[in-house]
């Protein structure tokens, strides 16, 4: 499974030799674009990239690659959402195992527009359908991030915006969505 895209970079299954690449990625997205920098209790698979998606045949890494260099990512790992500090009722409606979860969808940002994170979704989701046992797709995101709101209304379907509920927290801009298989 390899894609080219209108960037002019290929999206394709991670290798051991995308680890580093991708873990530029993910750390940069976290302190440069959430503000917040690697909380280990979240990102823990960030250090294992290798143990977490490339080891499990039920997880996947995707990246974009140009030039040799990783500029986006996006993983899939076969874990619902975490309770706490999501709300009960998620977890229960998305149980490990039969879900597959989208996660570090993060594109460099003077590669965004380009529609690499589409590709990437679209790939993933690709992977999900063809992997037996997934029964949905979900994912959350942190809508402060510019664009990221408008992008995965286009591509999934609500399931909870915690801004209304509260169930985060103050200042916490998650939605939680959902993608059919």
């Amino acid at each position: 499974m390899s894609h080219s895209t209108p960037a002019g970079c290929t999206v394709r299954p991670a290798t051991p030799a995308d680890v580093d690449g991708a873990r530029s990625v993910m750390l940069d997205t976290f302190y440069k674009e959430f503000g917040y920098g690697y909380v280990p209790a979240w990102h823990r698979d960030v250090m294992d990239i290798q143990g977490t998606y490339l080891d499990d045949p039920r997880h996947l890494l995707l990246v974009a690659v140009h030039d040799g260099e990783v500029v986006a990512t996006t993983g899939v790992r076969s874990e619902g959402p975490a309770h706490p500090p999501h709300p009960r009722w998620l977890a229960e409606r998305y149980p490990s195992g039969t879900t597959a979860q989208l996660v570090r969808v993060y594109v460099r940002p003077e590669y965004r527009r380009l529609g690499l994170a589409r590709t990437l979704v679209a790939a993933a989701c690709d992977f999900v359908a063809d992997t037996p046992g997934y029964e949905c797709v979900y994912l959350h995101t942190n809508v402060n991030v510019e664009g990221t709101e408008a992008f995965w209304r286009s591509m999934a379907k609500e399931v909870c915006d915690a801004r209304a509920t509260g169930e985060h927290g103050p200042g916490v801009a998650t939605v939680h969505f959902e993608i059919p298989v």
